[in-house]
C-alpha cells in the first residue's frame, strides 16, 4: 500500500463518517508520513488535528472514530491514536510487500503524479549570449533547470522549458567586429571577445564563403555576423545536448524587436495605468509594486531598454498562455526579482502565484583548467570531456541552488563510494546484475509471495521505495531536485544493506522457493526507483559498472 492509496482510504473514512452524521470537511492535502520512531508504525497521520475543530469535536474522539474504520481495511493491520489525536497506521506484511509488485508493474510510471495537475508553466533557464561557449556559470542552471522541468512534469505539471536567445543589442554587432578582425588576420578590438573559438568561426565562415574575407569589411558584417551567430548557436546546442538538456522552445530577442511586440507591450502597460513620461523617456512605475526604482522603457533617443524587451517577452508568455512563469537567474542576478515581479504586477498578473525568481549561486571547481578555446573561462563541454555529464549534472542537483559549490574532481572521477553519482548508479548495477544471476539460477517471480518479504531490512527497503512518490511531489512543489538525488543515496543504502542480509538466490544445493521469487521482486523495484529517480535529475542508470 503506498502513501497515495493510504490516502484515499483515509479519504473514504471521511466520506463514510460523514455519511453517518458528521461534518468533516476534508483538508486539499491528507498528510501521510513516516512516524519519527519506526517502532510506532508504517505511516503516521494528523488528519484529526486537521479536521476536528471544524467538525465540533475532540481530535482524540474523531481520531478513534477514524482508526476504528480503518483497521477495518484491507491492507492495514493496525491503528494506534497517540497523543492529541495522531493516527499511527502499520500496514500488513502481504500489503508492504505487494508494493514491490506495484512498483514493477507501474515501471517508469512510478514515482509520477498529479499534486501539480492543472499547472502551467513556462521555465527560462541558461539564456546564455550567444557570442560564445557556455562555461562554468552556465552549468548550474543547466542542470538543475532541466531537473526541475523534469521533476515538474513528473508531478503532473505542463511544463516548456524555454532558452531566451539574447541576439539583439550591441553585443552582437561586438562579436560580428571580433569575428571580422580574426577574419582579416587582426587582434579583437578593444572590448571584443577573444579566444581560439572566434578565430574558429572565422576560419569556418572563410571556408564556407571565401568571398567575404575580401569583400569590405562594412558590406560583409551583416552576413559574417548572422553566420557566426548561427555557428555559435549549434555550438551551444551540440553542447547542451551532450549534457542531455533539452528545451522546448528557444526564443529570439531579436524577434521581438522585429515584430512590434515591445511597442505593443509598451502600450498595453500604458493601458493599465503604469506608464508614464519623463525627461523625454518612457517610464514604468514598477516603485508602485515593491520595486526600488522605476525604470526606463523607452530611452529619451526613441531606443528600447532591455527592460522592455523583459517586459514584452514577459507578456509574450502570458499571450502564450502559461499561467506561470519561472525564471531561473545566475547569482549576480538579484536585482532582477523585484522588477520582473514588478512587472507581472504591472501586467495585471499576481507576482506571488504567476511568477517565479530561482537564483542559484557560483559554483568552482578544484583544479579546473581555462578553456583553450575561450582563454578566460571554464567551457561546459570541457567539464564534460573531463568528469563526464553524469557526474556534473548529479553533483550539481544534490546541492540547493542557492548554496555555494565547490566540487572535487577527483571525488568525482573516483569509483568509490564517496563519489555519490557512483554510489547510486553501482546501487542499480548491482541490482541489474542480481537479476542477470537470479535468472541464470532459474528464478522466476511467478511465485511471488508479499508476505515472505518479512526480513527487518526488507521492511525498511520496502518503506523507502513507498516514499518515492512523495519525495517527487515535494521537490516538484518546492523546485529542489536535490531531494530527489538524497532520497537516492538512502536507498542505495538501504539496498546494499539488505543484499547483505538476504540472498535472492539460493546456494548450490538449496531449493529456489517463493522467498527466492519476491526478493527478486523487490530488487526489481528498487532497480525501477533507482532508474526513475536517476531519470529526472537527467542522469544515466548503467546496468553494468
Amino acid at each position: 500500500m503506498t502513501p497515495e492509496e493510504l490516502k484515499s482510504a483515509i479519504s473514504a473514512v471521511i466520506a463514510e463518517l460523514n455519511a453517518a452524521g458528521l461534518a468533516i470537511t476534508e483538508p486539499d492535502t491528507i498528510v501521510v508520513e513516516r512516524p519519527k520512531n519506526r517502532d510506532h508504525g508504517d505511516w503516521a497521520s494528523n488528519i484529526a488535528l486537521q479536521t476536528a475543530k471544524r467538525a465540533g469535536l475532540k481530535p482524540r474522539d474523531l481520531a478513534e472514530q477514524i482508526a476504528e474504520r480503518l483497521r477495518a481495511r484491507s491492507g492495514i493491520d493496525a491503528v494506534d491514536v497517540a497523543g492529541p489525536g495522531f493516527l499511527n497506521i502499520t500496514l500488513a506484511a502481504d500489503a508492504a510487500g505487494r508494493l514491490a509488485a506495484d512498483i514493477v508493474a507501474a515501471g517508469e510510471s512510478y514515482g509520477t503524479g498529479d499534486a501539480l495537475a492543472g499547472h502551467v508553466v513556462n521555465m527560462e533557464f541558461v539564456s546564455a549570449n550567444p557570442t560564445g561557449p557556455l562555461h562554468l556559470g552556465h552549468t548550474r542552471w543547466a542542470a538543475l533547470g532541466d531537473a526541475i522541468a523534469r521533476v515538474l512534469r513528473a508531478a503532473g505539471a505542463e511544463v516548456a522549458s524555454e532558452y531566451y536567445i539574447n541576439d539583439a543589442g550591441s553585443q552582437m554587432d561586438t562579436f560580428a567586429n571580433s569575428v571580422l578582425a580574426r577574419m582579416h588576420g587582426r587582434a579583437v578590438p578593444e572590448g571584443g571577445y577573444p579566444g581560439q573559438y572566434v578565430a574558429d568561426i572565422a576560419e569556418a565562415i572563410r571556408a564556407e564563403r571565401p568571398a567575404l574575407a575580401a569583400a569590405p569589411e562594412d558590406e560583409a558584417r551583416a552576413e559574417v555576423r548572422d553566420r557566426a551567430y548561427a555557428l555559435q548557436m549549434a555550438d551551444i546546442r551540440s553542447t547542451l545536448q551532450d549534457f542531455g538538456v533539452h528545451f522546448d522552445v528557444w526564443f529570439s530577442e531579436a524577434s521581438l524587436h522585429a515584430s512590434g511586440a515591445i511597442e505593443k507591450a509598451v502600450a498595453r502597460l500604458r493601458e493599465q495605468g503604469h506608464v508614464y513620461e519623463d525627461g523625454g523617456a518612457v517610464w514604468l512605475r514598477t516603485t508602485t509594486f515593491g520595486d526600488d526604482k522605476d525604470r526606463v522603457l523607452i530611452r529619451a533617443d526613441g531606443q528600447p531598454t532591455y527592460f522592455a524587451a523583459d517586459a514584452a517577452y514577459y507578456l509574450d508568455k502570458k499571450d502564450r498562455g502559461f499561467t506561470e512563469k519561472i525564471y531561473l537567474l545566475g547569482a549576480d542576478h538579484h536585482g532582477y526579482i523585484g522588477r520582473l515581479k514588478a512587472i507581472a504586477a504591472a501586467a495585471g498578473d499576481d507576482p506571488e502565484t504567476n511568477i517565479e525568481v530561482l537564483i542559484g549561486q557560483l559554483i568552482s571547481i578544484n583544479g579546473a583548467k581555462l578553456s583553450k578555446r575561450a582563454g578566460n573561462i571554464i567551457e561546459l563541454r570541457d567539464l564534460i570531456d573531463w568528469l563526464g555529464a553524469d557526474a556534473v549534472r548529479y553533483s550539481l542537483a544534490r546541492t540547493p541552488a542557492d548554496s555555494p559549490l565547490t566540487l572535487d574532481p577527483e571525488v568525482l572521477r573516483s569509483a568509490s563510494n564517496d563519489n555519490p553519482v557512483y554510489y547510486v548508479q553501482y546501487a542499480h548495477a548491482r541490482a541489474c546484475s542480481i537479476e542477470r544471476n537470479a535468472v541464470t539460477a532459474g528464478i522466476t517471480t511467478e511465485a511471488f509471495d508479499p508476505a515472505a518479504l518479512t526480513d527487518p531490512t526488507e521492511t525498511v527497503l520496502l518503506a523507502a521505495l513507498a516514499d518515492f512518490p512523495r519525495v517527487v511531489a515535494q521537490a516538484a512543489q518546492l523546485r529542489e531536485p536535490h531531494r530527489i538525488a538524497r532520497y537516492l543515496e538512502s536507498v542505495a543504502g538501504l539496498f546494499h544493506k539488505w543484499y547483505d542480509a538476504c540472498r535472492v538466490t539460493p546456494r548450490t544445493d538449496d531449493e529456489i522457493t517463493p522467498v527466492h521469487s519476491s526478493r527478486l521482486m523487490l530488487d526489481r523495484a528498487t532497480a525501477t526507483v533507482l532508474a526513475n529517480g536517476l531519470g529526472l535529475l537527467g542522469v544515466g542508470a548503467p546496468e553494468r559498472m
